[in-house]
């Protein structure tokens, strides 16, 4: 992963946007990612305050990783969507100005059986937001967990030209009982954006927890060391929800995925 670029997710840190970002620069993040439907609104944006947030992010060496934009529904949900569709669209247009690339979502529902006619629906769905984000230049990423990898990467290669890429998501994985290995060996081609995040499943409980970086069953390691055969050099975001004290665990974050960095360069 020498290539690899280390974000923070600004609303892990728990702080308002402003002194979020300065925080990300002081725990040493290449950039940060933003949540676009909460904390940084795209028609409440002028183009003097998107100036003025560009340099805030300059003045720091920041760059924007990725965008996120968790819509309450998928696109397999059919009431309202033309609403979420101009919405995502919005986003994207709005990642593009923030000189970012990509945007995160979860698509919804994925039927497993490609003959399902809501299979063929998201497809037409999809693809056409994915004909838009090549337009405008900032890509939908869906994120991993809700459906085996298997089930989006089938998703992925029905779109025209495969453009929405994949949000690689170690913890929703674990959370749903897939692999994050076997996730990143089947979906490591269409991965746009990764996020580092780690979990250990609670038998007892019937759920996974959330754990600090390292210290779960993703193997970081390994999984990144895996996404380097499909020469992955994007970004790498940090992502610590469950934390007693979020700035140390994300702190630990960086420093260790600096230190994998660090042991792969040599």
């Amino acid at each position: 992963m020498t290539n690899v670029k280390i974000g923070i997710q600004t609303r892990c840190l728990r702080q308002p946007l402003r002194q979020a970002i300065q925080t990300a620069a002081r725990l040493g993040a290449d950039g940060v990612e933003i949540d676009v439907r909460t904390e940084l609104v795209p028609a409440e944006m002028s183009q003097t305050g998107l100036r003025q947030f560009r340099k805030l992010l300059g003045d720091l060496n920041l760059q924007v990783s990725a965008v996120a934009f968790p819509t309450r529904h998928g696109y397999d949900w059919p009431d309202q969507l033309d609403r979420r569709l101009l919405a995502t669209q919005a986003a994207m247009r709005f990642a593009h100005e923030l000189r970012a690339d990509v945007v995160i979502n979860r698509v919804g529902r994925v039927p497993e059986n490609a003959e399902d006619p809501r299979f063929g629906q998201l497809v037409e769905v999809l693809d056409g937001l994915g004909a838009y984000g090549a337009r405008v230049g900032a890509r939908l990423a869906a994120q991993t967990g809700s459906e085996s990898p298997q089930t989006l990467a089938r998703l992925i290669r029905a779109l025209s030209d495969q453009t929405i890429g994949v949000n690689l998501h170690p913890g929703s994985l674990i959370s749903n009982g897939h692999s994050p290995l076997e996730a990143a060996a089947e979906l490591g081609r269409y991965v746009t954006h990764v996020h580092a995040c780690d979990a250990v499943r609670d038998f007892s409980a019937g759920r996974a927890v959330e754990v600090e970086l390292g210290r779960g069953t993703a193997d970081i390691p390994a999984l990144l060391g895996q996404l380097t055969e499909f020469a992955y050099g994007g970004w790498v975001t940090i992502e610590r929800h469950d934390a007693a004290d979020p700035l140390r665990d994300i702190e630990n974050a960086v420093a260790y995925l600096r230190s994998l960095r660090s042991d792969q360069a040599r």
